[in-house]
């Protein structure tokens, strides 16, 4: 980097070409274009999920920044291996993927608003009694637990340096923490929003797609563990389900309007 003798600043040439190169990855079309809608996809896909509900009556009776922290791990390693998994059928003729991917977003857009139009008013609240009997299933199989896995972390060395690395150990590797982050992880896997990441990641930027699903996702599970029995009872399950499917459907325009070679 040098300086004019108009005290402006120049780059230099590999400086030019570094910034160029930044600006080109980070400001182009598919980037953004991938970020947006998975961001999108994800939130209208996740409010009143069962993933949601899972975060929201575990965070009631556990600390929230763990249930945060395993819900999100959860979902992160999810989107991370979908959008692999998409990117992995860029081998496949693009054509192919293009049509298959954005018939595939017609027909769940089709599908959200068949369900919507048909959902009870009521609906979310037996979705969150559902999580709620599976959660209190759980709970009273780590009751039985607690006294074995109590023997076995009192077996840890406590020399000077263990309280900090216990607390650790027994935040990470805690009954709850796997409780939250099997419970989320099982729950996510084959569902309408990891499968649309697999699309997405087939036809949109990889990057873009990844970092705007594990944002829907923190945003998602954050109002959950803050407020999601509020969130649940104040929002309509049936009134974003149908937004979802005009969302879906607005993709699938766009996604034929751009064509198979953008």
């Amino acid at each position: 980097m040098t300086t004019s003798d108009q005290g402006g600043i120049v780059l230099a040439e590999g400086d030019a070409d570094l910034y160029t190169s930044f600006l080109d990855k980070y400001m182009e079309v598919g980037f953004w274009h991938g970020f947006f809608v998975s961001l999108a996809v994800i939130i209208v896909s996740e409010i009143g999920d069962k993933t949601f509900f899972i975060a929201a009556i575990m965070a009631m009776k556990h600390p929230r920044l763990l249930i945060f922290s395993a819900a999100i791990s959860a979902l992160a390693i999810m989107t991370i291996l979908s959008v692999l998994l998409g990117f992995i059928t860029t081998i496949i003729p693009q054509v192919y993927t293009f049509y298959a991917a954005t018939i595939l977003f017609v027909i769940f857009g089709l599908r959200m608003l068949w369900e919507g139009y048909h959902m009870k008013d009521d609906e979310g609240q037996e979705e969150l009694e559902e999580v709620q009997m599976e959660l209190k299933k759980k709970e009273e199989e780590l009751d039985n637990q607690r006294t074995t896995v109590g023997d076995v972390e009192s077996g840890i060395d406590t020399n000077e340096h263990a309280p900090a690395v216990n607390s650790i150990l027994k935040s990470i590797f805690s009954p709850i923490f796997i409780t939250a982050f099997t419970m989320t992880f099982l729950a996510e896997w084959g569902d309408r929003s990891q499968i649309t990441t697999i699309i997405l990641g087939s036809k949109e930027d990889p990057w873009g797609v990844c970092i705007g699903g594990c944002l829907g996702h923190s945003l998602c599970t954050a109002g959950a563990v803050i407020g999601g029995r509020l969130v649940a009872q104040r929002i309509s399950v049936k009134t974003v389900t149908l937004i979802g499917g005009v969302v879906f459907l607005l993709f699938a325009v766009s996604s034929f309007y751009r064509g198979p070679d953008s």
